[in-house]
C-alpha cells in the first residue's frame, strides 16, 4: 500500500527524516538531485538541457540537478526564474557549488534552444496564485513544445488538491520523491504531471490523515478458493436491481458478482425482465415482483430472498417508483446484520429518505458518482471537486452517527477516493476515462456483491473492489482502446484484474 501526502505532511516527513533520524537536508537533496538526473537521461533527449529554478528548496533541487549532468559531460544550463536575494539557505549554498564547477548560467529564457526543459521553480509549498513575470515564463514553456520534466511536482500545482494556482507548467513526467503528492494524482493536476515516478530518497514515516492507495500488495486481500467448498461456500448475492424496461443494470450487477467469485447470485427484480435475464445470464436465480402488487407482498417475498443471501447489493435499474421505495425500506429495516451495497437509484432514493438509515445494522457501502453524493451530502459538485477529501470524511460522519456499524462510503470520479473510518480514506489510481460508459457502476456495484459474499470486510473489500475495477477498465483498454470501452467490456476482464494475483 502506497501513502499519498499533501505539501505540508510532505513537510513533516521530510523534517523528520532530517531531525529525528538525523540524515541531512543536503544528502536527501543529492538523492534526489540524482534520482531526476537519471530519468533524464533514460527518458529524455539529452542533447541540450535547460533547467529553470526558483529561488526556494525546489529550485536548489534544480541547480543541484543541472550540476550533476554537467559534470557528467552533458550540455546542461540553469536559467534562474527567481531571485538570488531571495534564495534559501539550501539554493543559496548549491548555487554557490554550481558556480565553482562552473555550470553554466543563461540570462535570457530562449526555449527553442534546448531539448528538454527541467522545471524546478515552485515546490508542494506553493499557496498563492502564480502572477507576473512567473505566469509569462510558464506560458512561454507551455507554448515551446519542448519536453518538460518536473521536479516534485508541476510548478502551479496545488499539491493537495491538484488545483491550478492561476497557470501551470504542463510536464510529460514528473519526479517526484518520498511519496506522491495528492496533488500529481488529483485532476487537473494529473493532466499537467503527465508519467509520475516516485522515487526513493530515504524519507520514511507515517503521517495522520494520508491518503492511500492500493497496489500490488494487497492482492492478498482477494480471497483464496478452499479446495474442498461448494457453491454455498463462496458466498449467495442477492442483486435488487432492475425495473421495467431497465434490466441491462442487473444483469451487469449479478454477472460481475459472479465473476468476482461468489458461488450463486440471486437477482430480485420486476416481472417484465424475467425473460431475458434467464435468457442472458442462465447461472442466476430469479425472484419476481409484479408492478400490481402491494407493499406487503413484494416486502414477503424480498424477505425470503433475504433469509436466503449472505450479501445484498441494490440499486442498479431499480427506478424511483412507489415499489422502490418501498423495496429500499424493507431492504434497511431488515435486523440481520449482512453486508449491502447501495448503488445508483437506492442512493437517490435515499437523499430523500435518509432517516432509513437510522438504527440501520448493516455494514454498509455506498457507492455515489459526483452527482449523487451532492445529493447525498448536501455539497454542491464544485465543492466536492474543490475539496473531495474533506466532504467525503464530512459525509461519512455524517451516515456513521446513524448506523450500527461503520460504513463505507465509495465516491466515484476521474479519481475515486473510498473512506471506510474517520481517519483513513484510499485513492484510486487505476482505471482511465474510457470507463465513464453506461453500466460502468452496476459493475463495480456487482465486484462489491462478490467480495463481501466471500467474508471480506467491508473496510477492505471497497477499496479492493474500486481498485480491482480500474484495473479491469485498463484491461478493456488495452484490447479496445479508450474510446471503445463499454461495460460488459469491463465485467468480462474482472476474470483478468483477479487472476493476476496468481502470477
Amino acid at each position: 500500500m502506497k501513502q499519498i501526502v499533501d505539501g505540508k505532511q510532505m513537510k513533516a516527513l521530510d523534517d523528520k527524516t532530517i531531525q529525528h533520524y538525523g540524515i541531512p537536508s543536503l544528502v536527501l537533496m543529492e538523492r534526489a538531485s540524482l534520482a531526476v538526473a537519471e530519468e533524464i537521461k533514460n527518458s529524455f533527449n539529452t542533447e541540450r538541457i535547460l533547467v529553470v529554478c526558483g529561488s526556494g528548496n525546489n529550485g536548489a533541487d534544480g541547480i543541484a540537478v543541472a550540476r550533476i549532468l554537467s559534470l557528467q559531460g552533458y550540455q546542461a544550463a540553469i536559467f534562474l526564474a527567481g531571485k538570488k536575494e531571495s534564495f534559501t539557505d539550501e539554493a543559496k549554498l548549491q548555487w554557490n557549488i554550481a558556480e565553482k564547477y562552473g555550470v553554466p548560467v543563461v540570462k535570457n529564457f530562449a526555449p527553442a534552444e534546448y531539448t528538454t526543459i527541467v522545471d524546478a521553480v515552485f515546490g508542494v509549498g506553493l499557496s498563492r496564485e502564480v502572477k507576473g513575470t512567473y505566469r509569462e515564463l510558464f506560458q512561454m514553456i507551455n507554448q515551446s513544445g519542448i519536453p518538460v520534466v518536473a521536479v516534485d511536482i508541476p510548478s502551479g500545482i496545488d499539491a493537495a488538491t491538484g488545483k491550478i494556482m492561476g497557470i501551470a507548467i504542463r510536464a510529460v513526467k514528473t519526479v517526484t520523491f518520498g511519496y506522491g503528492k495528492c496533488g500529481l494524482y488529483f485532476y487537473p493536476g494529473q493532466s499537467y504531471a503527465g508519467t509520475v515516478i516516485v522515487k526513493d530518497i530515504g524519507i520514511y514515516g507515517k503521517t495522520e490523515k494520508a491518503l492511500y492507495a492500493l497496489d500490488d500488495n494487497e492482492r492478498n486481500w482477494i480471497p483464496s478458493r478452499v479446495p474442498d467448498g461448494n457453491k454455498s461456500t463462496f458466498g449467495k448475492v442477492l442483486v435488487v436491481a432492475g425495473s421495467r424496461n431497465m434490466c441491462g443494470a442487473a444483469y451487469f450487477a449479478s454477472r460481475s458478482c459472479m465473476l468476482a467469485g461468489s458461488g450463486m447470485v440471486r437477482i430480485f427484480t420486476e416481472e417484465s425482465n424475467r425473460v431475458i435475464l434467464q435468457q442472458k445470464f442462465p447461472e442466476a436465480m430469479l425472484t419476481t415482483y409484479g408492478m400490481h402488487e402491494t407493499k406487503y407482498q413484494i416486502r414477503e417475498r424480498l424477505l425470503q430472498a433475504m433469509d436466503w443471501a449472505t450479501a445484498v447489493v441494490a440499486g442498479p435499474g431499480l427506478g424511483q417508483m412507489i415499489s422502490s421505495e418501498w423495496i429500499l425500506e424493507s431492504l434497511l429495516h431488515d435486523t440481520t446484520d449482512k453486508p449491502m451495497v447501495l448503488d445508483a437509484d437506492a442512493l437517490n432514493l435515499l437523499s430523500r429518505k435518509e432517516h432509513l438509515l437510522d438504527g440501520c445494522t448493516h455494514p454498509l457501502i455506498l457507492t455515489p458518482h459526483m452527482g449523487e453524493m451532492a445529493r447525498l451530502s448536501g455539497y454542491s459538485i464544485e465543492e466536492l471537486k474543490e475539496s473531495p477529501v474533506h466532504c467525503l470524511k464530512e459525509y461519512w460522519n455524517r451516515i456513521r452517527a446513524m448506523t450500527l456499524l461503520p460504513p463505507a462510503v465509495i465516491m466515484k470520479d476521474a479519481r475515486t477516493l473510498t473512506c471506510t473510518d474517520t481517519d483513513t480514506c484510499y485513492l484510486n489510481l487505476s482505471g482511465n476515462s474510457g470507463m465513464a460508459t453506461a453500466g460502468s457502476g452496476d459493475v463495480l456495484a456487482g465486484l462489491l456483491g462478490g467480495l463481501i459474499a466471500q467474508n471480506i470486510c467491508i473496510q477492505k473489500a471497497a477499496p479492493l473492489a474500486v481498485w480491482l475495477h480500474g484495473l479491469a477498465g485498463d484491461e478493456a483498454k488495452k484490447q479496445k482502446g479508450e474510446h471503445a470501452v463499454l461495460a460488459s467490456d469491463i465485467m468480462e476482464a474482472i476474470p483478468v484484474s483477479m487472476k493476476r494475483r496468481l502470477l
